[in-house]
């Protein structure tokens, strides 16, 4: 392991690499959009020829070669998944098929080493990485990834996934309150940043990352009220199918929102 090194496993604008790079770390990006790599390239050209932030226009696939990537009119949501691409045409995103480079997840760790910590979030396919993580004794030290809180078996599976590989020890982060948070001096993790968090980045990780460390049980336990929300209210809920979805939501305001899974090995 590279305590030096992070992974951005869906690199988006770059917000959560900024805050990595800011920390201390050097970074390997990873992004499938064509436009969001070229524009990581010129935002970030300084820290490339450094050699601090290697940035791959890659998608983590089953397979390496060509693969067909849904891009999305919204951008948070280009994904290999065509089951995801056609939920964000229900939440009004459209999408065209692209012709991007895959890559299994294992080939890029034999490349570049294993990290500190991994952050994963492509729409679908995280579970990628987590199965590449099983071909090898070294793991990263933390690893956080995007929570399937559509169903709470979903939920035990990513947990038991985790386990399998050494996790013991498991966060909750939601995603909206990512911007509320605050970086802790003196710092936990790399050197201390006052960093102000965008909308839409994943925040603080490791000891830094919000709330109290609990077991897989407890996990699963948390989660089951955010399931129960979601199963009504969220992207897959069955509100969503109703002629008059929109209105129900917005007079209800259900607590709805992404979440998170931030793991540590025992």
């Amino acid at each position: 392991m590279q305590k030096d090194l992070i992974y951005d496993v869906g690199f988006h604008h770059g917000e959560d690499t900024e805050f990595y790079l800011a920390k201390g770390f050097k970074v390997v990006a990873i992004e499938a959009h064509p436009g969001l790599y070229r524009a990581g390239l010129e935002k970030f050209a300084d820290h490339i020829e450094s050699g601090r932030l290697v940035l791959l226009n890659l998608a983590v696939a089953e397979t390496s070669g060509p693969i067909t990537f849904f891009e999305s009119d919204n951008d948070v949501w280009g994904s290999i998944n065509r089951d995801a691409a056609m939920r964000n045409v229900r939440l009004g995103a459209g999408w065209r098929e692209i012709t991007v480079e895959g890559r299994r997840f294992a080939e890029i760790l034999r490349q570049f080493g294993t990290p500190y910590f991994m952050k994963v979030d492509i729409e679908g396919a995280d579970s990628l990485c987590l199965k590449a993580l099983a071909e090898f004794d070294d793991r990263p030290r933390y690893v956080s990834i995007e929570a399937e809180v559509d169903v709470l078996s979903a939920i035990r599976n990513e947990i038991a996934v985790l386990g399998g590989l050494g996790y013991r020890k498991f966060k909750i982060v939601r995603q909206g309150h990512v911007p509320l948070q605050s970086c802790p001096s003196p710092a936990r993790e790399g050197r201390f940043v006052d960093y102000k968090f965008p909308y839409g980045s994943s925040g603080m990780f490791g000891e830094e990352a919000p709330g109290d460390w609990v077991s897989g049980d407890a996990a699963v336990e948390g989660y089951r009220r955010i399931v129960r929300v979601q199963r009504f209210f969220g992207d897959k809920g069955w509100v969503r199918r109703l002629p008059l979805s929109t209105k129900i939501i917005n007079f209800i305001r259900p607590d709805v929102s992404w979440y998170d899974t931030h793991a540590s090995l025992a």
